[in-house]
């Protein structure tokens, strides 16, 4: 964190971190995308919006040591350590030219255009500047391939030794050569050798201060030899330049230089950075900046950022007071560049250490944001607040952090302009928060109302292994997604829902009431909910939709609706003998009860071979799928299949859902027994805990009767001196919503409005190398028989690197490696086999009708440790809230 304060400006805070395997070299940004080069040679591309990679490029053999964007947004430059300047297409990502010398030049360090020349310059490793005019690229003549770098013998590398032989040809060299668009050569006349005595390591293009044509340009060049160099440019003669003055400020080198207006900054090898004004050559200021080398160097909005060989930056105003300073990376900042998402004005730093980081340095205009752009703020913002209070509500020594988080979330609502009231429930549980905004007036119609029910506390995340990447209760964004315990269950979701109401309230554009019920126990079976429900009915009022948002798509990649979900039963069965724990080598005898075996006769009564259940009469009220049901269980195994074809027939794999979902099963979780552990111990009792999963039509009070009278006829048959007991535990009724009502069919116009077709190209998940234990993965492991575990609907993916599906074959068309719906996509309708207590209760409650939107990917990892919910997951269901919020009033 900032270790300095001295302005009224708030200080820099971090808005996202992306992880890469190698170093970043180089950074540009250009409209809301950010670029960075690498040390394996790639060009990675990313959204400023979403923080998610959109694209990978293999653009050069070795280091991309610099990248350049045009002030016309046209092209992309990159220059590495291959000796190659290549030309990138910003629209379409393809490979324009490929730029050579015929020189040994090594490393190009820096590349600068002028448009206005259409001219590109390249400063290098042997102290050279270079030039190619593309505007007369085609007067050219044919390129002599033989003297490409990649075909030119290096003097040591390809030396042969002493009967020996040179090392062959990379096949890698001759692949990234062959796609990197036409070749160009540098004219052997196009060189100035020489320009500095050192390594040409910066350069940049400013408006000349003796020329009052704003399109007359001088190139400014950095030296290892500690000088500044000013250019002019000869536009008469292909844009060749020649020297018009040199700064000099001391020997140590400058390695880094920026500009703002006519004031030119240059940061120095020994961590100086120097002020000088271009209009008289004049040097204005020596800041020390650091104690180590200035390696990055940025300005905008009236701010300098610098970036330091040991990893911390320092934000300076215009009178060069140092504002901020921190930490930014653990090693060296090798690149920094100013960028704008949303309104505001973003840093964003690239190490050593494979990081990327960008920074919230404030709004970057005066006027005011858009409210969407202003709300997106304040979302995250809240969600970090939110996700801070440690609401674990099975765990008494967190009540007092239960309470203040639904403390804060009241005010939240206030503040948002919503009435609200915290809703007591029985024995000091948890309270529910309600909400009520009010739509705009309707006299000629009575107002309709939404109910949106979620939870604020979430299960515990104690981090006791330091299984986390982060810390689970401190929310932090890494490759576009944010991370932190209940950031997908529940807190993210009702956030989202929170800031679609907020957006249409200050836009005047909410027609219906929106009524927030938000709970602190649902983790816990939704303790004391249902009677605080029913005692504040009056003050809730009618009903006419219920909309919740708890659950998760099918997969990472491809949106969804739920419509059923099934009921649970939890019940503990305890057999108790009237003798202590015994030594059954003292004690044992057939003639003795024991607890366990009696436990284990009466549980073997409850299931058959095939794991089917005994109890009579219990699959009776079971609904048999109809066609429209069958068709979509058909869409989603196709869909499946289609992906991934490993996992065998789409009719057998849509049974097997159909198992999970719309078929109710008995699972017996464990058994306990009292006494020491030990092999010789008969137990005074025997205690085991199951749970019954209920499909609709079933109901909670038949099924707990049904078991209890099968246990008991079974105990009674075993003529034991043990007596049993029987406890339900937890209940929940199943839930089965229409697809056809009008908030589906309202929800699904949102989905695909929001979701596509504009945005048809999905992101997906790829995989990626396992990571170490501290990085962030989900872990999950692909099973190929059936349908295995929800885990392997990721595609076994880990989802370190991003979600972004790229294609290896195709790394320069990131549109063509993106999976794309049809024109007449819908999302998919699932149903699941976990269980909501309070859904099937509210829509018995208020007679109304009840609709589920899964907000995160199947990968999100809810209750397990690295929870996380993607960034554009959080934005989109925030759009589909505000659209839903907006549009059933007038179905």
């Amino acid at each position: 964190m900032p270790a300095s304060d001295r302005s009224d400006r708030p200080s820099p805070t971090l808005f996202h971190k992306v992880k890469n395997d190698k170093s970043i070299l180089a950074l540009a940004a250009c409209d809301s995308r950010l670029f960075a080069g690498t040390q394996a040679g790639e060009i990675l591309v990313w959204s400023l919006d979403t923080c998610e990679r959109i694209a990978s490029i293999k653009a050069h053999l070795h280091s991309v040591l610099s990248l350049y964007v045009t002030k016309d947004h046209r092209f992309l430059f990159s220059s590495g350590g291959d000796a190659i300047v290549n030309v990138w297409c910003l629209d379409t990502l393809s490979a324009l030219y490929s730029i050579y010398s015929t020189y040994d030049v090594g490393d190009v360090f820096c590349v600068a255009y002028s448009s206005s020349l259409q001219t590109v310059y390249l400063g290098s490793q042997n102290t050279s500047i270079q030039w190619f005019d593309l505007s007369d690229k085609d007067n050219r003549p044919t390129p002599d391939l033989s003297r490409h770098p990649f075909n030119r013998n290096h003097r040591f590398f390809d030396s042969t030794g002493p009967g020996g032989a040179p090392t062959p040809r990379s096949a890698a060299a001759l692949e990234t050569r062959s796609q990197n668009g036409q070749m160009l050569e540098i004219d052997n006349r196009n060189i100035i050798q020489y320009a500095h005595n050192g390594y040409v390591y910066c350069m940049l293009l400013a408006h000349d201060p003796e020329e009052e044509d704003l399109d007359e340009e001088v190139l400014i060049s950095g030296g290892g030899d500690g000088t500044i160099k000013i250019w002019s440019l000869e536009a008469k003669d292909g844009g060749s330049i020649s020297k018009l003055k040199t700064l000099r400020s001391g020997d140590d080198s400058v390695l880094t230089l920026a500009l703002d207006d006519t004031f030119l900054y240059s940061g120095r090898l020994n961590g100086e950075v120097n002020v000088w004004d271009l209009d008289t050559c004049q040097l204005l200021r020596r800041v020390q900046a650091h104690t180590t080398d200035v390696l990055a160097l940025s300005v905008g909005h009236g701010l300098i950022f610098t970036g330091s060989a040991s990893g911390s930056v320092k934000q300076f105003d215009a009178q060069y007071e140092c504002l901020h300073q921190w930490q930014a990376h653990d090693q060296l900042i090798l690149a920094s560049v100013m960028g704008e998402c949303c309104g505001k004005q973003m840093y964003i730093t690239g190490g050593n250490d494979g990081c990327i980081a960008v920074w919230d340095v404030g709004k970057t205009k005066n006027e005011p944001k858009r409210v969407e752009s202003a709300q997106n703020d304040q979302l995250l913002q809240s969600l970090s607040q939110l996700v801070a209070f440690r609401t674990v509500s099975s765990k008494p020594e967190y009540a007092q952090e239960c309470r203040r988080g639904a403390s804060w979330l009241k005010n939240l609502f206030k503040y948002l302009g919503a009435d609200t009231e915290m809703l007591s429930t029985a024995d000091s549980m948890n309270p529910v928060v309600f909400a009520r905004f009010k739509g705009k007036d309707t006299p000629s119609k009575q107002s309709r109302r939404i109910l949106f029910y979620g939870h604020y506390d979430v299960v515990p995340a104690e981090d006791k292994q330091q299984t986390w990447a982060t810390d689970p209760f401190e929310m932090r964004g890494v490759n576009g997604y944010l991370y932190g315990r209940g950031i997908s269950d529940n807190k993210g979701p009702v956030m989202a829902a929170v800031y679609a109401v907020a957006e249409l309230v200050a836009e005047k554009d909410l027609d219906m009431d929106v009524v927030f019920l938000i709970e602190g126990e649902e983790e816990c079976g939704s303790r004391g909910f249902q009677a605080a429900i029913k005692q504040k009915k009056e003050l809730i009022g009618h009903i006419d939709w219920i909309l919740l948002a708890n659950s998760y798509w099918l997969d990472d990649d491809y949106p969804c609706l739920t419509y059923g979900l099934r009921g649970v039963v939890h019940a503990t069965v305890q057999v108790t003998s009237e003798r202590p724990d015994l030594h059954s080598g003292v004690d044992g005898s057939q003639r003795i009860s024991e607890a366990m075996k009696d436990l284990i006769n009466i549980l073997a009564v409850l299931s058959n071979n095939d794991g089917s259940v005994k109890i009579p009469g219990f699959y009776d009220p079971v609904l048999r799928p109809n066609r429209a049901e069958d068709k979509r269980y058909a869409a989603i195994s196709k869909m499946l299949v289609a992906r991934d074809p490993g996992r065998g027939d789409a009719s057998q794999l849509a049974e097997q859902l159909k198992g999970r979902w719309r078929e109710p099963s008995l699972t017996v979780h464990r058994v306990t027994t009292s006494g020491p552990p030990g092999s010789s111990v008969i137990p005074h009792t025997a205690t085991a805990t199951l749970s019954i999963r209920l499909v609709p039509n079933q109901t909670t009070a038949t099924v707990q009767g049904a078991l209890k009278e099968v246990l008991q006829s079974a105990f009674a048959g075993l003529c034991t001196s043990n007596k049993l007991a029987i406890t339900m535990d937890h209940a929940a009724e199943p839930w089965l919503g229409d697809p056809e009502n009008t908030i589906y069919r309202t929800l699904e116009e949102a989905v695909v409005n929001v979701w596509g077709p504009a945005d048809h190209h999905r992101r997906g998940s790829v995989p990626a190398a396992k990571p170490q234990l501290k990085e962030l993965s989900n872990g999950s492991a692909y099973t190929r028989s059936g349908l295995g575990t929800s885990a392997s609907l990721t595609n076994g993916s880990d989802h370190h690197s991003q979600a972004t599906a790229e294609s290896p074959s195709s790394p320069t068309s990131p549109r063509s490696t993106k999976a794309t719906f049809a024109p007449s996509w819908k999302p998919l309708y699932i149903r699941e086999g976990g269980s909501i207590p309070a859904i099937r209760f509210l829509e018995q409650e208020f007679e109304a009708p009840a609709a589920h939107l899964p907000c995160g990917q199947a990968s999100d990892k809810a209750h397990l440790d690295n929870e996380r919910l993607r960034l554009s997951n959080l934005h989109k269901s925030k759009d589909i809230f505000k659209r839903v919020f907006r549009e059933l009033p007038s179905k």
